[in-house]
């Protein structure tokens, strides 16, 4: 696949990317490289293989998800700028 210089301009302005004249030159080649290496990978047989997020096999540490307040209302208050009772009182942002 060929990239054209509109395509290339067209690209740099979709991701917002200044290009002057002479990198569009540079960048059309650097696009063409890049789209038959991804025409390259979809010529592999990937049939029966697991994709992976990490070339390290991980697992997560998960903990029960439940809503808890701290316990410490006093500790996590103790720096808000004014409260009523055991609540932050937040100036109003919506009419």
């Amino acid at each position: 696949m060929s990239v054209d210089e509109s395509t290339v301009r067209r690209v740099a302005k979709l991701a917002r990317i200044a290009v002057s004249d002479t990198e569009v030159t540079k960048l059309r080649g650097e696009l063409d490289a890049i789209l038959s290496f991804v025409e390259e990978l979809s010529a592999l047989d990937v049939e029966g293989v697991e994709p992976m997020t990490s070339v390290i096999p991980t697992a997560l540490r998960l903990r029960e998800d439940g809503v808890t307040d701290g316990e410490k209302p006093e500790d996590v208050l103790r720096n808000a700028p004014a409260r009523e009772g055991d609540f932050y009182v937040v100036p109003k942002v919506v009419e």
